[in-house]
């Protein structure tokens, strides 16, 4: 059978081991082809290529359930289930989501995009399928790099507890995105090279079957040799102490050794661990050799595994940011920077090589890295966690509790504040201002532009108590930098341009979409005032009673939740001051969930362009003249 011909993973039923890798060949060769021209996230697909094959074999999606972690492994799920023919539009606008997505597919039963979710809702799942009197498998599929997550550990003890029937697949490629760390990544490595325990095992349990059964004395003793080489063989035997029945390693590109091990892990009553070692990037040399770098990115060139470049010009933010973190450390001894998981995608390679003894990668674990950074805080040190906004987002509860209740100086760098693009919805950073404005002492900024956001991080370091410094994902404006960083007074608002009867005020990069609407609307005679309102918390008050004074028309402007957002605290600081003879329209993204494409289209789609804010100003001046005339 053909690639092209699979239409439904019912196809596959009853195909030998040898079609399965020719399948597995094929795949990989459409894979590399069509993601070369529209990006995406080739290593971790290229990985599970043969095991995804097993899984859609053996069982029957979508009654058997299928849980995804992070969800960007599924791309080869998707092409089983009658989706290749989408794969020319994924991660585009209205086009083929780069993650489980339920409208897509009935295939598709938990969508996701942040990690370690899946064995929860695997539980969540297997306990629904007992109290309805069911008949299904549930098989969760997370990487090692996933299962370092808090929540990964809490739902596998409790899986361990209840003792349901539940297929955990452990694919273990050694990443995450960045190079897993800890404990639990060292244990993964142990059990990687203890095969012979698996061998030892069987063969022990073969042979206390054959012991007659003479008193107590005798099985207890040969339980007590079992258990003792369980533990010389491979040491501490977790996921068994847990609960499960650990099955492997396995080889993740053996079909032969996956068929054996899942029909295996069928039978088996209670939760099972099956460990899968898999390449992450196989069959691809470039991502084999780098796999971070191939965790997701751009279009490429094939044979020389070059990332194709759109355009010359500014710097990445996330360069931008890597060359301020180094300025920092070397002006300030006491800098340290904690990211969890995210040192590549955030910049932070250069730091972590200059300052490696003040580099703290701590793997997929948000909250133990707020907290990690409070401690750091209580004694002295200046803690820089580095982390993106809707990762930001799973240590909420640390950010309240042992940041700002303790009124510590950590510094959020807000990585990807604002629409990220491709990776859609789970990734979007607009709801932060919203999660952290209302908490006391936390102070939150945001630049107009790379030089400024340079500044505001130097500005942060003067702060004594929490401050988030909020950034974008992609290109800055291209503005050189001061020669020397230039402190900014907390709480400062900047006119840009000066104008009557309307005041735009922006934050971010929408300070670039109202300046170059005001330079549209003055070619014809309407003359609006531009705000860079980079202090979200604390607002310039004065600059906003002055407003107020003037009787000035005012607009809010952001990438971000108008539920809460800025305009909201501009509401509020009106309405708290019975400030009451004002007129203020806020933009922003809408009570609604802005789903992947380009960041041009999704600004397009929330009302956020330059063209957008152009007709809301219109509308204003018409406003004011109709009531001029009246």
């Amino acid at each position: 059978m053909r690639l092209e011909d699979i239409q439904n993973p019912n196809q596959l039923k009853g195909l030998s081991n040898q079609e399965l890798n020719q399948l597995a060949e094929e795949i990989r060769e459409f894979l590399i082809r069509n993601l070369s021209v529209t990006g995406g996230h080739l290593a971790p697909n290229l990985g599970v290529v043969e095991l995804t094959l097993v899984l859609h074999q053996l069982f029957d999606s979508p009654k058997d359930k299928f849980i995804w972690d992070v969800g960007h492994q599924a791309y080869v799920h998707k092409m089983l289930t009658g989706r290749m023919d989408k794969f020319n539009t994924l991660r585009q606008y209205k086009g083929l989501c780069g993650f489980p997505k339920m409208r897509e597919s009935e295939h598709d039963v938990w969508e996701t995009g942040h990690s370690s979710t899946s064995l929860s809702a695997a539980m969540g799942m297997a306990i629904a399928r007992d109290i309805k009197k069911e008949k299904n498998h549930v098989v969760a599929v997370i990487g090692d790099g996933a299962l370092t997550g808090g929540m990964a550990l809490e739902a596998l003890n409790h899986i361990g507890h209840e003792q349901k029937d539940l297929i955990v697949v452990l694919n273990d490629n050694e990443m995450s995105i960045s190079p897993n760390v800890g404990a639990l990544h060292n244990h993964l490595g142990k059990l990687r090279t203890a095969k012979q325990y698996k061998w030892v095992k069987e063969e022990l349990e073969y042979l206390l079957h054959k012991i007659p059964a003479v008193g107590g004395t005798l099985a207890k003793t040969a339980e007590r040799v079992k258990a003792s080489l369980k533990y010389l063989f491979v040491s501490g035997i977790f996921f068994e102490e847990l609960g499960y029945t650990y099955l492997g390693p396995i080889d993740g590109h053996s079909v032969e050794e996956l068929v054996t091990c899942f029909k295996q892990a069928k039978r088996t009553k209670g939760p099972v661990l099956m460990h899968v070692i898999t390449k992450k990037g196989k069959g691809y040399a470039p991502a084999e050799a780098d796999s971070d770098s191939w965790h997701g990115g751009g279009p490429y060139k094939i044979e020389s595994g070059e990332f194709i470049k759109s355009v010359d010009g500014p710097q990445d933010y996330k360069k931008v940011f890597g060359g301020v973190l180094n300025e920092l450390a070397e002006k300030y001894p006491e800098v340290v920077a904690i990211t969890p998981a995210m040192s590549s995608g955030s910049g932070m390679h250069g730091f972590a090589q200059r300052f490696p003894d003040r580099f703290f990668d701590v793997g997929i674990a948000e909250q133990h890295a707020v907290t990690m950074s409070a401690g750091l805080a209580t004694q002295g040190l200046k803690p820089i966690c580095v982390i993106y906004s809707t990762f930001l987002q799973r240590g909420y509860d640390q950010v309240v509790h042992d940041v700002a209740r303790q009124n510590l100086p950590v510094t959020f760098a807000v990585d990807r504040s604002g629409f990220v693009g491709a990776d859609g919805e789970t990734h979007h950073g607009v709801y932060d201002i919203a999660f952290l404005r209302h908490l006391p002492n936390m102070q939150i900024m945001m630049g107009k532009d790379e030089n400024e956001f340079r500044n505001l991080m130097y500005t942060a370091m003067q702060v004594d108590g929490p401050t988030a410094v909020r950034y974008p994902r992609g290109l800055g404006v291209g503005v050189p930098f001061d020669e020397e960083p230039q402190l900014i007074e907390l709480g400062t608002w900047e006119v840009l341009k000066e104008g009557r009867k309307c005041a735009i005020l922006a934050v971010g990069p929408m300070v670039q979409v109202a300046l170059k609407a005001a330079e549209a609307l003055s070619k014809e005679g309407i003359s609006p005032t531009v705000i860079n309102a980079r202090f979200i918390k604390p607002l310039d008050e004065k600059m906003l009673l002055t407003l107020a004074e003037k009787g000035m028309h005012l607009i809010t402007i952001e990438e971000h939740a108008l539920a809460g957002g800025f305009g909201s605290a501009v509401l509020e600081f009106y309405s708290e001051n019975n400030v009451k003879d004002i007129v203020i329209e806020r933009m922003g993204v809408a009570d609604e969930f802005i789903e992947h494409g380009s960041v041009s289209e999704q600004r397009q789609e929330a009302g956020l362009t330059v063209e957008q804010l152009i007709q809301r100003v219109k509308e204003t001046y018409n406003i004011d003249r109709k009531a001029q005339r009246a």
